[in-house]
């Protein structure tokens, strides 16, 4: 290997891995709490080093945000191929579940972490926000926006994002609550999964005209 490559290549696996550890420690200790200092001894790393990568916590904030929600929307656009708008939303779900289950430090720190806003250039904003292939929110609101168009929803169901949001907290409250209640012997978990998926399909048949012209 050249030695430019490898140079590069050395860069990257650094770059990740900083990324991890922040990732992780946002999750853990919340974003006010972890500094950069904190996060180069995580690694073992001296300070300086970490901020010839990021010039702060903030625009390391940034990338992790952008490469997880961009991971999300390939994942949907790989899973869900479909056609059919109900069908569609129904497979969104069954992909974000195994987004969650493939990746929960990922999901944890997109899902359950607060966070402040990350710093988004305009031009990144301009080509993803709101473009299905590159947006996760959108690919579910244009399941959405189909399926109100098809005539197949009830039809107090009018607004897309309204729908898209309702559908996605559902799916993220069950998957939300077995994370950080699944240790919990009082109630007799069921595996997440199958309950899931069950969900999914009621919330699903809630929303059709006539359930049974469409087959789940």
């Amino acid at each position: 290997m050249a030695t430019k490559d490898r140079r590069a290549r050395e860069l990257q696996e650094t770059r990740d891995k900083i990324l991890d550890a922040a990732r992780e420690m946002f999750t853990e200790d919340g974003f006010d709490a972890v500094t950069m200092r904190a996060i180069a001894n995580r690694i073992e790393y001296t300070p300086t080093a970490i901020y010839h990568h990021f010039k702060n916590k903030n625009a390391l904030l940034s990338e992790i945000c952008m490469l997880d929600f961009q991971a999300l929307a390939r994942h949907f656009n790989a899973s869900v191929a479909t056609s059919d708008p109900v069908r569609r939303i129904l497979a969104v779900g069954e992909a974000y579940l195994r987004f969650a289950e493939k990746h929960p430090s990922q999901y944890r720190f997109m899902f359950m972490t607060v966070l402040p806003p990350p710093e988004l250039d305009d031009q990144y904003v301009a080509e993803h926000r709101g473009n299905p292939e590159k947006d996760a929110y959108a690919f579910l609101r244009e399941a959405c926006r189909e399926a109100i168009v098809s005539g197949l929803l009830r039809p107090e169901l009018t607004d897309a994002d309204e729908l898209a949001q309702v559908l996605w907290g559902g799916v993220h409250g069950m998957i939300s609550i077995r994370i950080v209640k699944n240790h919990a012997e009082w109630v007799p978990w069921r595996k997440l999964r199958p309950t899931a998926l069950r969900a999914m399909r009621v919330m699903v048949r809630g929303i059709l005209r006539d359930p049974s012209k469409q087959k789940l």
